[in-house]
Parts: C-alpha cells; structure tokens; sequence
C-alpha cells in the first residue's frame, strides 16, 4: 500500500478530515463542539490563516482551510488537534465524569493523522463545500443541512454567524 502523501508546497486551500479515535461519539455534546471551533479560531489567527467553510459531526471534523504561506498545514492541524484534544478531555473530566466512566477516555481523543485534499479550483473548492455540509443531512441528524448549528453551511446560505469567521478563497 502506497504510502499517504499530504502535498503542502503551493498556495491552496486543504480540505481537511480528522476522525475521533476509534470513531467514538466524543463530540455528540455541543460544549466539545464548542472547543473544536474555539481552536479552531486561535489556529486561525495565529497562522493568518483562512477557514473556507467546516462542519463538526460527533465522530469526525471536516474543514477547508488556507494558509497563506506553503509548508505550514501540518503545523495548524497539530495544534488543533493537541489542543481540542486537551480541553475536551479536560472538560469531560470536570463537567461530565459519568460519560467518561461509561465510554472510557480512550487511549487519546483524535485518530493518529488527518487526511488533506488539495483544492486547486473554484469548481472542487464548491464540490467539496456541497460534500461536507451535506453530511449532517446524510447522517440523519437534521432534515436540511442549513439546520445544523456546527457547520458553515448557515453562512453560505444567508450569511449566519457560525462562530468562525468564514473568508471565501480565490
């Protein structure tokens, strides 16, 4: 098997996928998912860096995102991940000990790596826009994907605040 290769060498926008270990449901809680876009939004300002669009689902998290020098994707998605990864544990621990005693900690909160697609144009930047924000909808969570408060699919529809500020790339 060929060995996954994430390309980082041109500016573009990735689109992003991270899995919670084991496909847990760690992020069904809206407070996890609170976390995730508040690292979200440090790792955002911190790099200069631009969130095209995301969606949290309770298992997984896709975004798009573009750094506006090459080579520093690895870097964003590592303190994301670290640092979501800490404070959820933390407030579980804190806020909700009878969950963690019930599904376990789990040897670490996110799946080892993340997958990155590179966007080279306006037509797969809309693709994989479409794609991610139906995902609440195809998992059955809400009858459209505009009612799913953990995405930016509220913002491209009628310009809703999401809690990421959301910059279209060109």
């Amino acid at each position: 098997m060929a060995k996954r290769r994430i390309i980082d060498d041109a500016l573009y926008a990735h689109f992003v996928t991270f899995n919670v270990y084991r496909r847990r449901r760690l992020l069904d809680l809206d407070h996890p998912k609170r976390i995730c876009l508040g690292v979200l939004n440090s790792q955002l300002e911190l790099f200069r860096a631009k969130c095209v669009g995301f969606v949290i689902m309770p298992d997984h998290v896709h975004g798009i995102i573009w750094l506006p020098e090459p080579g520093r994707l690895s870097t964003f998605m590592h303190g994301w991940k670290r640092m979501s990864s800490f404070s959820i544990r933390q407030w579980y621990r804190e806020s909700v000990p009878n969950y963690v005693r019930e599904f376990g900690e789990g040897e670490q909160f996110w799946q080892p790596k993340y997958h990155a697609f590179e966007i080279y144009g306006r037509p797969k930047l809309e693709e994989k826009l479409n794609y991610m924000h139906q995902n609440p909808e195809r998992a059955g969570l809400v009858e459209r994907a505009v009612d799913w408060r953990w995405s930016s699919a509220r913002w491209y529809d009628n310009k809703t605040s999401v809690g990421v500020p959301i910059e279209w790339v060109e």
